[in-house]
């Protein structure tokens, strides 16, 4: 079973629900597919059996035996990646493209363009089960192509050690990664709050899931600061069709538990916010 926790904008609380649900069961498969800002690492820090390069793009670099600093790739880089320091030109990697251009309006042939191999997926074992994660170097592309990878790695992993159930920290928005995570999932639970932007961003994301004819749960955290902007989100499921897990108030366990690098299950399982989790998941799962 592969359940993908997904969000329609970021600080929803959404991998705060994905630690604690990968917490209520062992052995778990935990596949982080946040890949541009991965942080499950940190509260779980899982070993590392398993390190794979993944090539996510092209970048140019300079061959400063050939070149003369002569600036002709600066004044056609139109992503400004180009810099002269000290009568040096530099190429900046977190911001080149890797388009080809300056390699080829070089006329001393100073620039080429190679693999960046900067991103990396990692595999290994965590406290309850196992996990994959994948870094994405800053200024990469092919996001849901890292993702892809991730969650063929995890389900090669559940397999060979017969884990059941699949936890996936997906990333939020609706890009390509976020298509990458939801794809072929048994479950997609989106994580929303009572907010008017984030009723916008949860529409849109029910609108890709909708394409994928995936089966869509919603749950609301921090329901209880704003009761009207919740009443209205669930009307608006119920209107669509769409099954809600459960409410999760505000509750400033969850913050302390993730100081202490614990699940909000580990550190106050008693608590308002664990309570309401453990509803949700035995919504969804049980």
């Amino acid at each position: 079973m592969e359940l993908a926790i997904i969000s329609g904008k970021g600080g929803t609380g959404k991998s705060s629900i994905s630690a604690a649900f990968t917490s209520m069961q062992q052995p778990v498969m935990l596949a982080d597919c946040d890949v541009d800002a991965a942080n499950m690492f940190i509260l779980f820090n899982p070993t590392h059996e398993e390190e794979q390069v993944y090539i996510g793009g092209e970048k140019a670099v300079i061959d400063y035996d050939r070149c003369n600093n002569c600036g002709l790739c600066i004044s056609y880089c139109r992503f400004d990646a180009i810099k002269c320091v000290n009568n040096i030109v530099h190429i900046l990697e977190e911001v080149c493209d890797g388009c080809k251009l300056c390699s080829r309006i070089c006329p001393f042939e100073a620039i080429s363009i190679v693999q960046n191999d900067k991103s990396r997926m990692y595999s290994g074992s965590f406290r309850y089960g196992k996990m994959v994660y994948g870094r994405l170097a800053p200024g990469e592309e092919n996001s849901g192509k890292l993702v892809n990878i991730i969650r063929a790695k995890a389900r090669e992993i559940a397999k060979k050690h017969n884990i059941e159930n699949i936890i996936i920290d997906g990333p939020p928005g609706i890009g390509c990664a976020v298509v990458s995570t939801i794809t072929g999932t048994d479950h997609t639970l989106i994580v929303t709050e009572p907010s008017a932007s984030a009723l916008h961003d949860l529409k849109r994301t029910i609108d890709i899931c909708n394409k994928f004819n995936l089966k869509i749960w919603v749950t609301i955290n921090k329901a209880d600061i704003n009761p009207d902007m919740t009443e209205h989100i669930i009307q608006y499921c119920k209107e669509n069709n769409i099954a809600i897990a459960g409410l999760i108030p505000f509750d400033k366990s969850v913050v302390e538990a993730m100081v202490q690098c614990k699940t909000i299950m580990e550190y106050r399982p008693e608590s308002l916010a664990a309570k309401a989790i453990i509803t949700i998941y035995n919504n969804i799962l049980g």
